[in-house]
Protein backbone atom coordinates (compact mmCIF):
# COMPACT_ATOMS: atom_id res chain seq x y z
CA UNK A 1 0.00 0.00 0.00
CA UNK A 2 1.60 3.18 -1.10
CA UNK A 3 0.95 6.22 1.08
CA UNK A 4 -0.38 9.28 0.09
CA UNK A 5 1.44 12.96 0.60
CA UNK A 6 -0.82 14.61 2.68
CA UNK A 7 -1.34 18.19 1.04
CA UNK A 8 -1.71 20.94 3.84
CA UNK A 9 -4.69 23.38 2.79
CA UNK A 10 -3.76 26.56 1.18
CA UNK A 11 -3.78 29.30 3.93
CA UNK A 12 -3.96 33.31 3.95
CA UNK A 13 -0.31 35.02 4.72
CA UNK A 14 -0.35 35.64 8.30
CA UNK A 15 -0.93 39.64 8.29
CA UNK A 16 2.19 41.81 9.73
CA UNK A 17 1.17 43.09 13.12
CA UNK A 18 1.64 46.64 13.25
CA UNK A 19 3.93 47.70 15.62
CA UNK A 20 3.96 51.30 17.50
CA UNK A 21 7.33 53.14 16.46
CA UNK A 22 10.40 52.67 18.48
CA UNK A 23 10.90 55.19 21.36
CA UNK A 24 14.36 56.19 20.68
CA UNK A 25 17.26 54.64 22.89
CA UNK A 26 18.08 58.15 24.33
CA UNK A 27 14.75 58.59 25.70
CA UNK A 28 14.07 54.43 26.35
CA UNK A 29 17.24 54.58 28.64
CA UNK A 30 18.29 57.71 29.80
CA UNK A 31 21.45 57.54 31.72
CA UNK A 32 20.26 58.82 35.24
CA UNK A 33 23.11 60.41 37.24
CA UNK A 34 22.78 61.76 41.23
CA UNK A 35 20.73 64.61 41.22
CA UNK A 36 21.70 68.18 42.48
CA UNK A 37 19.36 70.80 44.39
CA UNK A 38 20.26 73.11 41.76
CA UNK A 39 16.80 74.01 39.67
CA UNK A 40 16.37 72.98 36.69
CA UNK A 41 16.77 76.10 33.61
CA UNK A 42 12.96 76.48 33.56
CA UNK A 43 11.82 78.67 30.61
CA UNK A 44 10.23 81.92 31.63
CA UNK A 45 6.30 82.55 31.61
CA UNK A 46 5.62 85.38 28.56
CA UNK A 47 2.38 85.05 28.33
CA UNK A 48 0.07 87.62 29.36
CA UNK A 49 -2.74 85.92 31.67
CA UNK A 50 -6.21 87.22 32.17
CA UNK A 51 -9.56 88.14 30.56
CA UNK A 52 -8.69 89.68 26.81
CA UNK A 53 -12.10 91.59 26.72
CA UNK A 54 -12.85 94.72 28.30
CA UNK A 55 -14.87 93.65 31.04
CA UNK A 56 -16.04 96.97 32.28
CA UNK A 57 -18.33 97.02 28.85
CA UNK A 58 -20.12 94.22 29.41
CA UNK A 59 -21.75 95.26 32.77
CA UNK A 60 -23.91 92.07 33.47
CA UNK A 61 -23.84 88.40 33.69
CA UNK A 62 -25.85 87.91 30.64
CA UNK A 63 -22.85 90.20 28.92
CA UNK A 64 -20.49 87.24 29.85
CA UNK A 65 -22.58 84.31 28.82
CA UNK A 66 -23.53 86.07 25.66
CA UNK A 67 -19.24 86.18 25.02
CA UNK A 68 -19.84 82.44 24.47
CA UNK A 69 -23.17 82.06 23.52
CA UNK A 70 -22.87 84.53 20.25
CA UNK A 71 -25.68 85.76 17.97
CA UNK A 72 -24.03 83.14 15.24
CA UNK A 73 -24.46 80.12 17.46
CA UNK A 74 -27.96 80.99 17.82
CA UNK A 75 -28.94 81.20 14.32
CA UNK A 76 -26.97 78.40 13.54
CA UNK A 77 -29.01 76.20 16.23
CA UNK A 78 -32.17 77.81 14.52
CA UNK A 79 -31.76 77.26 11.36
CA UNK A 80 -30.66 73.74 12.38
CA UNK A 81 -33.43 72.76 14.46
CA UNK A 82 -36.10 74.23 11.74
CA UNK A 83 -34.17 72.32 9.02
CA UNK A 84 -34.64 69.03 10.84
CA UNK A 85 -38.05 69.68 12.06
CA UNK A 86 -39.07 70.79 8.36
CA UNK A 87 -37.41 67.15 7.10
CA UNK A 88 -39.01 65.03 9.47
CA UNK A 89 -42.16 66.47 9.12
CA UNK A 90 -42.18 65.76 5.21
CA UNK A 91 -40.58 62.33 5.74
CA UNK A 92 -43.68 61.82 8.35
CA UNK A 93 -46.80 63.31 7.25
CA UNK A 94 -48.83 60.85 9.72
CA UNK A 95 -46.89 62.27 12.70
CA UNK A 96 -48.33 64.46 15.37
CA UNK A 97 -45.92 66.89 14.91
CA UNK A 98 -47.25 67.57 11.16
CA UNK A 99 -51.03 68.52 12.78
CA UNK A 100 -51.80 72.19 11.81
CA UNK A 101 -50.06 74.68 14.67
CA UNK A 102 -48.43 71.52 16.18
CA UNK A 103 -45.41 72.66 14.83
CA UNK A 104 -44.19 76.40 13.74
CA UNK A 105 -40.48 77.91 13.15
CA UNK A 106 -38.15 78.74 16.43
CA UNK A 107 -37.16 82.34 16.17
CA UNK A 108 -34.01 83.32 17.90
CA UNK A 109 -35.67 85.03 20.93
CA UNK A 110 -38.18 81.72 21.45
CA UNK A 111 -34.87 80.15 21.18
CA UNK A 112 -33.26 81.99 24.44
CA UNK A 113 -36.47 81.38 26.58
CA UNK A 114 -36.07 77.75 25.81
CA UNK A 115 -32.25 77.60 26.97
CA UNK A 116 -32.79 80.04 29.76
CA UNK A 117 -35.41 77.28 31.56
CA UNK A 118 -32.93 74.33 30.42
CA UNK A 119 -30.18 76.16 32.31
CA UNK A 120 -32.42 76.83 35.30
CA UNK A 121 -33.49 73.16 35.32
CA UNK A 122 -29.73 72.58 36.22
CA UNK A 123 -30.34 74.59 39.36
CA UNK A 124 -33.63 73.70 40.54
CA UNK A 125 -33.01 69.94 40.43
CA UNK A 126 -36.87 68.08 39.70
CA UNK A 127 -37.25 63.96 39.50
CA UNK A 128 -39.54 64.35 35.84
CA UNK A 129 -39.40 67.17 33.11
CA UNK A 130 -43.00 67.42 33.34
CA UNK A 131 -42.75 68.20 37.11
CA UNK A 132 -41.39 71.88 35.78
CA UNK A 133 -45.02 72.66 34.60
CA UNK A 134 -46.93 71.26 37.73
CA UNK A 135 -49.78 73.13 39.16
CA UNK A 136 -49.53 70.78 42.25
CA UNK A 137 -48.75 73.48 45.42
CA UNK A 138 -45.17 71.48 45.86
CA UNK A 139 -43.69 71.69 42.90
CA UNK A 140 -45.66 74.29 41.05
CA UNK A 141 -42.97 76.77 39.66
CA UNK A 142 -44.98 80.06 37.54
CA UNK A 143 -42.02 81.31 36.00
CA UNK A 144 -42.07 78.13 33.48
CA UNK A 145 -45.81 77.88 32.59
CA UNK A 146 -45.37 81.77 31.89
CA UNK A 147 -42.27 81.99 29.66
CA UNK A 148 -43.36 78.91 27.63
CA UNK A 149 -45.86 75.77 27.36
CA UNK A 150 -44.54 72.65 28.04
CA UNK A 151 -45.89 71.21 24.98
CA UNK A 152 -43.82 74.02 23.29
CA UNK A 153 -40.61 73.25 25.31
CA UNK A 154 -40.91 69.25 24.53
CA UNK A 155 -41.29 70.22 20.74
CA UNK A 156 -38.37 72.09 20.71
CA UNK A 157 -36.36 69.75 22.89
CA UNK A 158 -37.47 67.02 20.21
CA UNK A 159 -36.43 68.60 17.48
CA UNK A 160 -33.19 70.50 18.81
CA UNK A 161 -30.30 69.64 16.32
CA UNK A 162 -26.44 71.91 15.78
CA UNK A 163 -25.66 70.12 12.40
CA UNK A 164 -27.57 68.75 9.59
CA UNK A 165 -27.18 65.19 8.32
CA UNK A 166 -26.88 65.82 5.14
CA UNK A 167 -23.05 66.69 5.91
CA UNK A 168 -22.59 63.70 7.33
CA UNK A 169 -20.19 60.39 6.04
CA UNK A 170 -21.22 56.91 6.49
CA UNK A 171 -19.08 54.62 8.94
CA UNK A 172 -15.99 53.25 7.22
CA UNK A 173 -15.12 57.00 4.89
CA UNK A 174 -12.15 58.74 5.64
CA UNK A 175 -14.15 61.89 6.79
CA UNK A 176 -16.32 59.76 9.29
CA UNK A 177 -16.97 61.63 12.18
CA UNK A 178 -18.73 60.30 15.14
CA UNK A 179 -19.46 63.74 16.58
CA UNK A 180 -20.69 65.45 13.94
CA UNK A 181 -23.92 65.73 15.49
CA UNK A 182 -22.36 68.08 18.02
CA UNK A 183 -19.32 69.30 16.14
CA UNK A 184 -20.39 72.63 15.02
CA UNK A 185 -20.61 73.00 19.35
CA UNK A 186 -17.19 71.25 19.90
CA UNK A 187 -15.30 73.63 17.67
CA UNK A 188 -17.12 76.48 18.44
CA UNK A 189 -16.24 76.71 22.64
CA UNK A 190 -12.74 75.64 22.14
CA UNK A 191 -12.18 78.76 20.22
CA UNK A 192 -13.97 80.88 22.19
CA UNK A 193 -12.35 79.22 25.50
CA UNK A 194 -9.37 80.50 24.16
CA UNK A 195 -10.04 83.71 22.12
CA UNK A 196 -11.85 85.24 25.67
CA UNK A 197 -9.17 84.14 28.28
CA UNK A 198 -5.37 83.30 28.37
CA UNK A 199 -4.90 80.80 31.52
CA UNK A 200 -2.01 81.58 34.09
CA UNK A 201 1.19 79.82 34.72
CA UNK A 202 0.04 76.58 35.89
CA UNK A 203 -2.58 74.24 34.03
CA UNK A 204 -3.36 70.31 34.03
CA UNK A 205 -5.09 67.71 31.89
CA UNK A 206 -7.12 65.18 33.06
CA UNK A 207 -10.18 63.14 32.37
CA UNK A 208 -13.96 64.18 33.17
CA UNK A 209 -17.10 62.34 32.24
CA UNK A 210 -20.69 63.37 31.35
CA UNK A 211 -23.33 61.19 32.87
CA UNK A 212 -24.84 58.71 30.05
CA UNK A 213 -26.35 55.43 30.52
CA UNK A 214 -27.76 54.83 26.89
CA UNK A 215 -26.40 52.89 24.28
CA UNK A 216 -23.52 54.58 22.49
CA UNK A 217 -20.43 53.66 20.91
CA UNK A 218 -17.35 55.27 22.58
CA UNK A 219 -19.64 55.85 25.96
CA UNK A 220 -16.55 54.74 28.82
CA UNK A 221 -17.07 53.15 32.68
CA UNK A 222 -14.55 54.88 34.78
CA UNK A 223 -15.44 53.75 38.83
CA UNK A 224 -13.22 56.82 39.80
CA UNK A 225 -15.68 59.26 38.54
CA UNK A 226 -19.12 60.33 40.36
CA UNK A 227 -21.02 59.68 37.03
CA UNK A 228 -18.78 56.20 36.59
CA UNK A 229 -20.71 55.84 33.10
CA UNK A 230 -20.79 58.67 30.10
CA UNK A 231 -19.06 60.49 27.69
CA UNK A 232 -15.28 61.23 28.46
CA UNK A 233 -13.92 64.61 28.05
CA UNK A 234 -10.12 64.94 28.20
CA UNK A 235 -9.73 68.58 29.44
CA UNK A 236 -6.95 71.35 29.39
CA UNK A 237 -7.21 73.40 32.53
CA UNK A 238 -6.38 76.33 34.43
CA UNK A 239 -5.42 75.50 38.30
CA UNK A 240 -6.23 78.70 39.59
CA UNK A 241 -9.89 79.09 38.65
CA UNK A 242 -10.67 75.53 36.85
CA UNK A 243 -11.23 77.04 33.26
CA UNK A 244 -11.68 74.85 30.42
CA UNK A 245 -8.74 76.42 27.93
CA UNK A 246 -9.51 73.22 25.47
CA UNK A 247 -11.09 69.69 25.44
CA UNK A 248 -11.37 66.78 23.41
CA UNK A 249 -14.22 64.18 23.37
CA UNK A 250 -13.22 60.33 23.49
CA UNK A 251 -14.26 58.41 20.19
CA UNK A 252 -13.39 55.38 20.26
CA UNK A 253 -10.07 52.82 20.72
CA UNK A 254 -9.96 53.32 16.80
CA UNK A 255 -9.75 57.49 17.09
CA UNK A 256 -6.88 58.84 15.00
CA UNK A 257 -4.94 61.75 16.09
CA UNK A 258 -1.90 63.07 14.22
CA UNK A 259 -1.17 66.54 16.22
CA UNK A 260 1.27 68.54 13.67
CA UNK A 261 4.94 68.09 14.99
CA UNK A 262 4.12 65.60 16.99
CA UNK A 263 6.22 62.35 17.07
CA UNK A 264 4.63 58.83 16.51
CA UNK A 265 6.12 57.04 19.65
CA UNK A 266 4.45 58.84 22.13
CA UNK A 267 1.36 57.10 21.99
CA UNK A 268 -2.14 58.00 22.40
CA UNK A 269 -2.10 59.39 25.72
CA UNK A 270 0.96 61.44 24.39
CA UNK A 271 -0.93 62.61 21.44
CA UNK A 272 -3.96 63.83 23.52
CA UNK A 273 -1.69 66.05 25.88
CA UNK A 274 0.26 67.68 22.52
CA UNK A 275 -2.78 68.09 20.89
CA UNK A 276 -4.16 69.98 24.09
CA UNK A 277 -1.14 71.74 24.83
CA UNK A 278 -0.01 72.61 21.61
CA UNK A 279 -1.87 76.33 21.27
CA UNK A 280 0.68 77.26 24.50
CA UNK A 281 3.53 76.45 23.11
CA UNK A 282 6.98 78.90 23.75
CA UNK A 283 5.50 80.65 26.74
CA UNK A 284 6.69 78.95 29.71
CA UNK A 285 3.57 77.24 31.32
CA UNK A 286 3.72 74.30 33.48
CA UNK A 287 1.85 71.29 33.04
CA UNK A 288 0.78 68.75 36.01
CA UNK A 289 -0.91 65.22 34.48
CA UNK A 290 -1.47 61.94 36.51
CA UNK A 291 0.59 58.75 35.87
CA UNK A 292 -2.30 58.12 32.28
CA UNK A 293 0.29 60.56 30.64
CA UNK A 294 3.90 61.06 32.39
CA UNK A 295 6.55 59.27 30.40
CA UNK A 296 9.97 60.30 29.81
CA UNK A 297 9.76 61.42 25.95
CA UNK A 298 6.55 62.97 26.53
CA UNK A 299 8.34 65.73 29.31
CA UNK A 300 11.34 65.59 27.10
CA UNK A 301 9.68 66.76 24.00
CA UNK A 302 7.43 69.27 25.87
CA UNK A 303 10.27 71.23 27.50
CA UNK A 304 11.69 71.53 24.43
CA UNK A 305 8.54 73.19 23.38
CA UNK A 306 8.94 75.01 26.50
CA UNK A 307 6.51 73.47 28.64
CA UNK A 308 7.49 72.21 31.82
CA UNK A 309 6.39 69.10 33.34
CA UNK A 310 5.10 67.66 36.50
CA UNK A 311 3.18 64.53 37.09
CA UNK A 312 3.12 60.67 38.95
CA UNK A 313 4.09 57.87 37.21
CA UNK A 314 3.30 54.40 37.20
CA UNK A 315 6.12 51.78 38.66
CA UNK A 316 7.04 50.66 35.11
CA UNK A 317 6.90 53.14 32.06
CA UNK A 318 9.39 53.26 29.80
CA UNK A 319 12.81 55.22 30.70
CA UNK A 320 12.12 55.19 34.10
CA UNK A 321 15.81 54.27 36.40
CA UNK A 322 15.53 50.60 37.33
CA UNK A 323 17.22 51.28 40.47
CA UNK A 324 14.28 53.83 41.35
CA UNK A 325 11.83 51.29 41.13
CA UNK A 326 13.86 48.53 43.01
CA UNK A 327 14.81 50.37 46.11
CA UNK A 328 13.12 50.20 49.04
CA UNK A 329 12.85 52.73 51.35
CA UNK A 330 11.52 53.68 54.98
CA UNK A 331 8.01 55.51 55.17
CA UNK A 332 9.19 59.47 54.72
CA UNK A 333 12.58 58.95 53.22
CA UNK A 334 13.00 59.41 49.76
CA UNK A 335 15.29 58.71 46.88
CA UNK A 336 16.25 60.29 43.60
CA UNK A 337 17.76 60.47 40.03
CA UNK A 338 18.48 63.37 37.39
CA UNK A 339 18.55 63.11 33.84
CA UNK A 340 19.46 66.48 32.37
CA UNK A 341 16.39 68.80 33.06
CA UNK A 342 14.19 65.39 34.37
CA UNK A 343 14.26 64.33 37.72
CA UNK A 344 12.75 61.02 38.87
CA UNK A 345 11.99 60.88 42.75
CA UNK A 346 10.45 57.78 44.60
CA UNK A 347 8.98 59.17 48.18
CA UNK A 348 7.60 56.45 50.74
CA UNK A 349 4.19 57.68 52.70
CA UNK A 350 1.59 55.16 53.44
CA UNK A 351 2.84 53.68 50.12
CA UNK A 352 5.87 54.34 47.30
CA UNK A 353 5.13 57.62 45.52
CA UNK A 354 7.08 57.96 42.10
CA UNK A 355 7.03 61.23 40.68
CA UNK A 356 8.96 62.23 37.13
CA UNK A 357 9.48 66.32 36.74
CA UNK A 358 11.16 69.24 34.50
CA UNK A 359 10.26 71.96 37.02
CA UNK A 360 11.55 70.64 40.36
CA UNK A 361 14.86 70.13 41.62
CA UNK A 362 15.86 67.61 44.68
CA UNK A 363 14.26 69.57 47.27
CA UNK A 364 11.80 69.35 50.36
CA UNK A 365 9.33 71.16 51.77
CA UNK A 366 8.27 70.77 55.66
CA UNK A 367 4.54 70.34 56.12
CA UNK A 368 2.60 70.69 59.43
CA UNK A 369 0.77 67.59 60.65
CA UNK A 370 -1.39 67.42 63.52
CA UNK A 371 1.32 65.99 65.69
CA UNK A 372 4.02 66.47 63.96
CA UNK A 373 6.62 68.15 61.03
CA UNK A 374 6.74 65.80 58.07
CA UNK A 375 9.37 66.72 55.13
CA UNK A 376 7.78 65.87 51.55
CA UNK A 377 9.42 66.46 48.12
CA UNK A 378 8.61 69.73 46.66
CA UNK A 379 7.44 68.17 43.18
CA UNK A 380 5.03 66.34 45.49
CA UNK A 381 3.86 68.93 47.21
CA UNK A 382 3.09 71.04 44.12
CA UNK A 383 1.64 67.90 42.54
CA UNK A 384 -1.17 67.63 45.28
CA UNK A 385 -2.23 71.55 45.11
CA UNK A 386 -1.91 71.90 40.69
CA UNK A 387 -3.58 68.67 39.50
CA UNK A 388 -7.25 70.56 39.10
CA UNK A 389 -9.73 68.75 36.53
CA UNK A 390 -11.40 67.69 39.45
CA UNK A 391 -11.43 71.33 40.59
CA UNK A 392 -13.41 72.49 37.32
CA UNK A 393 -15.90 69.57 37.62
CA UNK A 394 -16.53 70.67 41.74
CA UNK A 395 -16.94 74.22 39.89
CA UNK A 396 -19.85 72.94 37.54
CA UNK A 397 -21.45 70.15 39.76
CA UNK A 398 -24.12 72.67 41.27
CA UNK A 399 -25.46 74.14 37.76
CA UNK A 400 -25.45 70.20 35.80
CA UNK A 401 -28.67 70.30 33.43
CA UNK A 402 -27.88 66.84 31.89
CA UNK A 403 -31.03 64.92 32.31
CA UNK A 404 -31.79 61.08 30.66
CA UNK A 405 -32.88 61.39 27.27
CA UNK A 406 -32.86 59.16 23.61
CA UNK A 407 -30.53 60.93 21.67
CA UNK A 408 -26.76 61.12 23.23
CA UNK A 409 -26.21 64.54 21.90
Amino acid sequence: MVARAVIPPSQPPRRQALRAPRVPEVLANPDWKPPTSAAPLIPPFTAQSGVRVETAQIGSALGFFELFFTAELYELVVAETNWYATQFITANPGSSYAQPFRWKPVQVSEFKTFLGLLLNMGLTKKHELRSYWSTNTIHHMPMFSAAMSRTRFETILHFLHFSGNSTSRPRGHPAFDRLHKIRPLIDHFNQKFADLYTPAQNICVDESLVHFTGCLGFKQYIPSKRARYGVKLYKLCERATGYTHKFRIYEGKDQTLEPVRCPDYLGSSGKIVWDLVSPLFGKGYHLYVDNFYTSVPLFRHLFLEQIGCCGTARPSPPGLPKWLLTTHLARRERAALCNQELLAVKWRDKRDVYMLSSIHADTTVQIERATSVIEKPLSVHDYNLLIGVDFNDQMLAPYLLSRRTRRWY
